[in-house]
This record gives C-alpha cells, sequence and structure tokens, in this order.
C-alpha cells in the first residue's frame, strides 16, 4: 500500500519552519554594514575573480570527510574517546591551544602580517572540540565575507 501524502497544513508547516531556520542563519547585527552591490558587465567587479573561485573550490575540496588525513585524525579521535580521562585532558589541551592562537592572532591584526588568517586557525582548532567555535567561525567568515563585499562595492562606487 502506497504510504499516504502528507497533510496540506503539515507541508505549510515545513515549509514555514524551514523557511524561518534559512532567515535566522542570514540574520546578522544591526552594526554590520549593509551591502548593495552593484555589478557592472565590464570590469573586476562583475563577479567572483578567478583566483576567488580558485580559492573557494579549494578550500570545498579540503573540506571533504572522505580525505585520508580526516579519516586518520577520525580514527585517532575514537581511541580517545575510549577513555573518559584522556578525552578531558585532550578537550583542555585542544582548548588552551586554540585559545591562545586565537589570541595571537587578534593581537596580529592591526599589524602587517596573517592576523586574520591566525585567528581562523586557533577557531579551527577550538572547534575540533567546542560547537560555539565551530558557530562563531562560521560567522566570522560570513561577516567578513559580508565585509569584503561591501568594500568591493564601495571601491566600484568610488571608481565609477
Amino acid at each position: 500500500m502506497p504510504a499516504a501524502a502528507p497533510s496540506a497544513s503539515a507541508a505549510r508547516t515545513s515549509r514555514a519552519t524551514g523557511d524561518r531556520v534559512r532567515r535566522m542563519h542570514r540574520r546578522l547585527p544591526a552594526w554590520a554594514p549593509t551591502v548593495t552591490i552593484m555589478r557592472s558587465t565590464t570590469g573586476p567587479e562583475s563577479g567572483p575573480t578567478p583566483l576567488e573561485q580558485t580559492v573557494r573550490a579549494e578550500i570545498a575540496a579540503a573540506e571533504r570527510p572522505d580525505r585520508p588525513v580526516r579519516r586518520w585524525l577520525r580514527g585517532i579521535r575514537r581511541r580517545i574517546d575510549r577513555h573518559p580521562r584522556l578525552r578531558f585532558a585532550y578537550r583542555i589541551g585542544v582548548g588552551v591551544l586554540g585559545g591562545v592562537i586565537a589570541v595571537a592572532g587578534l593581537a596580529l591584526v592591526p599589524l602587517p602580517g596573517p592576523g586574520w588568517l591566525v585567528v581562523f586557525l586557533g577557531l579551527a582548532i577550538l572547534g575540533t572540540e567546542f560547537a560555539w567555535a565551530r558557530r562563531l567561525a562560521a560567522w566570522v567568515k560570513r561577516m567578513l565575507d559580508r565585509f569584503w563585499a561591501w568594500w568591493k562595492a564601495r571601491r566600484a562606487a568610488r571608481a565609477a
């Protein structure tokens, strides 16, 4: 016997819930600049540059879960999870190391050099153990991407 189709009200509810969740993830603080990008059909502001496309493709490829290093690290993590004391010590070590690297990166931000890169490295280390660090890293990435789009639009408006 075929499965009964969901009712119209259930479909509406799930769609409304999905829309609400998508809006929540896109919500930005009031202090964040509003970005209106006016793209010209000629010039470098017409879309992502080849370098940006390459970098984004490389990041997506590196985050794939089937990579050999990721499989190896998951095996190590399973062995650590078998021992509660070792797991606790590991979490403390990850927290201290990631925190020190993130704070050092924040100190490097105003200086010439890879300040934000070091901050993201610290958050990535913390994100291996703590969900709040993963969420914070994702939020910072969105803000940085938004700022970069605003900056490019500002430069394009000045040039025009």
